[in-house]
């Protein structure tokens, strides 16, 4: 894998991919767009890696925004297809089998917003600052921010940042939901993995099909009751299913696959 914009290593079985663009506060551009699709299929397709943390370089930013220097020169369906590029990338990284964890460092602003909510868990440094400003330079927000926001913290909230422009402080966004966990800027990254490698412990097959069934129901509540015993039936047949439930019968602890 050749990268410009990401650098990318490897802690036990999480790869941590940061996007490179301190200089402009980690703006993405489309370069970054199909480097993130290149890492997210890199993950999928490498069984020792069981999960990602994505996060920002430098002190500053996670991810500041999109390249508004780019989008300035697009027409209008040069920016719809712009836009859904973007959607079709965050929808890998939302749908990824494997747990992806936003370790957000600094500014998460407009697409560093939609960016870190297309991940499945948020952990935020307290220096962390949340919020969709499009409206600010006349725009709309074009990588999901309109529907993950509002699914993550609700319509009335989620309505007054996306028309206000306003930004969400840390704290702020534990209470509404948007994060997981606020933490200390030294303590973000180990949190991150702390949190992983729980996860590890576990069934690497439960957790894809978790992740599966949330995914459907967020977009499709019924469906998504559907869904789940679908994937339960699965599961409860699947090997690790097989060891897991006999393990408890036998008072062990479980040897997943």
């Amino acid at each position: 894998m050749t990268l410009e914009t990401l650098n990318t290593r490897i802690d036990g079985a999480t790869l941590i991919v940061t996007i490179n663009r301190p200089d402009v506060l980690n703006a993405l551009n489309s370069k970054v767009i199909n480097e993130l699709e290149q890492v997210m299929d890199h993950i999928i397709s490498t069984p020792e890696i069981r999960g990602a943390v994505l996060t920002g370089a430098g002190e500053k930013a996670f991810v500041a925004g999109a390249d508004i220097s780019e989008i300035n020169a697009l027409g209008n369906l040069q920016a719809e297809t712009y836009s859904l590029r973007g959607q079709d990338v965050f929808f890998k990284i939302e749908r990824n089998s494997k747990p992806v964890v936003a370790a957000v460092n600094g500014f998460a602003l407009g697409g560093g917003c939609e960016l870190a909510m297309a991940c499945h868990l948020r952990i935020a440094s307290e220096k962390a600052r949340f919020g969709q400003p499009e409206v600010n330079l006349g725009l709309i927000p074009g990588y999901g921010g309109t529907q993950r926001l509002t699914r993550l913290i609700g319509r009335g909230k989620a309505t007054e940042y996306l028309l206000t422009g306003g930004l969400i402080n840390a704290t702020e966004a534990e209470r509404l939901g948007l994060v997981n966990y606020v933490v200390p800027p030294n303590d973000l990254l180990g949190k991150c993995l702390e949190i992983l490698n729980a996860i590890y412990q576990k069934s690497s097959s439960a957790i894809s099909m978790t992740l599966a069934a949330i995914d459907v129901g967020v977009n499709d509540t019924q469906q998504g009751f559907t869904e789940e015993a679908r994937l339960f039936g699965k599961a409860v047949s699947s090997p690790d299913g097989r060891e897991g439930t006999l393990a408890f019968l036998e008072k062990r602890k479980a040897n997943f696959l």
